[in-house]
């Protein structure tokens, strides 16, 4: 039996229904207060458990009976006042997972980030030989999915059959608002802006699909995989997205140090009217950085290929048009 933690997810409600297209019965946890997508909702493929990362027995009770088990919940968030619950959920949430799995001797494929990725010091794309080392700047989003991956190499370490994967930033047609269906929501709504940065795209069912092939050689394992479909140009990337749905082109530039000018008036702003900043210094300096990412050591392994970022970017502008 198959267990996908943070199922009511964008990776993990994408791989739930990958695996119950396939026929493949799932246990699925979610938080007592997540709210499940209606097409998962009764579904007789799907055991739904609420369950706690941090709360061991109850986390335990979801393993009876799994063999194998995708780790997709975690917290993702850029304010410096959610650092302790990143750390609970991302770091202590995967130690518990970790244990759990070595203790039931479970196949475990674990999401990481590209934020938990080094940097190339040669101008080349990260791969995953370039080592993660700690800087001032540093998210603490970053330091946790770091610590996090931390976690299950030492249990691997242990004795854990286990793989991870180091997605870049997943985009689809499902992508909650909240999350970086936020860009496309920007530009339906006339984005005049964009960053100077670029970054890793990668399509979310593509990301499901590489873990399911991952998963089923078990012929790897202790091993970590880049999961990266285009290194793009925050410029050329939303050229391309507002040509699909048809909106506006940004056209002016901002540099970093207006970026993140822009960002710190947004924290004092959101510290008078205790709200969320919807842009943090972690953000801006993200958004400036030019990222790019290597996928060469999964292509050499699955000759896997992705989703062309058109079609994406087509389903994504199809799903908008009709909410």
């Amino acid at each position: 039996m198959i267990l996908i933690t943070g199922g009511t997810g964008f990776l993990g409600s994408t791989l739930i229904r990958l695996h119950i297209h396939a026929g493949i019965d799932v246990v699925a946890t979610k938080r007592p207060s997540s709210s499940i997508p209606l097409d998962l909702q009764a579904h007789k493929n799907i055991h739904w458990i609420d369950a706690d990362l941090n709360n061991y027995f109850d986390l335990q009770e979801a393993f009876l009976g799994i063999t194998q088990v995708y780790h997709c919940a975690a917290a993702i968030s850029y304010q410096k006042k959610e650092a302790a619950l990143l750390q609970k959920i991302n770091v202590l949430g995967t130690a518990n997972l970790v244990n759990i799995c070595l203790a039931q001797q479970v196949r475990l494929v674990h999401v990481s980030s590209i934020a938990a990725l080094g940097k190339n010091n040669q101008g080349l794309p990260v791969s995953e030989t370039d080592k993660w080392e700690y800087e001032r700047s540093i998210s603490n989003y970053a330091r946790s999915k770091y610590e996090g991956e931390m976690e299950v190499w030492r249990g691997i370490a242990e004795g854990l059959d286990a793989v991870i994967v180091n997605p870049s930033l997943i985009i689809g047609a499902q992508a909650p608002a909240h999350g970086t269906a936020a860009i496309f929501n920007k530009l339906q709504q006339g984005l005049s802006y964009y960053p100077s940065g670029s970054i890793g795209l990668v399509d979310v069912e593509d990301v499901a699909k590489i873990m399911m092939l991952l998963m089923a050689n078990t012929s790897i394992t202790a091993q970590r995989y880049i999961i990266n479909n285009i290194n793009i140009s925050y410029g050329e990337f939303l050229q391309q997205a507002a040509a699909a749905m048809q909106a506006q082109v940004p056209q002016k530039i901002v540099s970093a140090k207006a970026l993140l000018f822009i960002a710190k008036l947004a924290e004092v702003k959101a510290f008078f009217t205790n709200s969320k900043p919807d842009l943090t210094p972690e953000t801006a300096r993200a958004a400036s950085s030019s990222l790019a990412y290597s996928n060469a050591k999964l292509v050499k392994l699955l000759g896997y290929q992705f989703k062309p970022l058109a079609q994406t970017l087509s389903e994504i502008s199809s799903t908008l048009k009709h909410i």
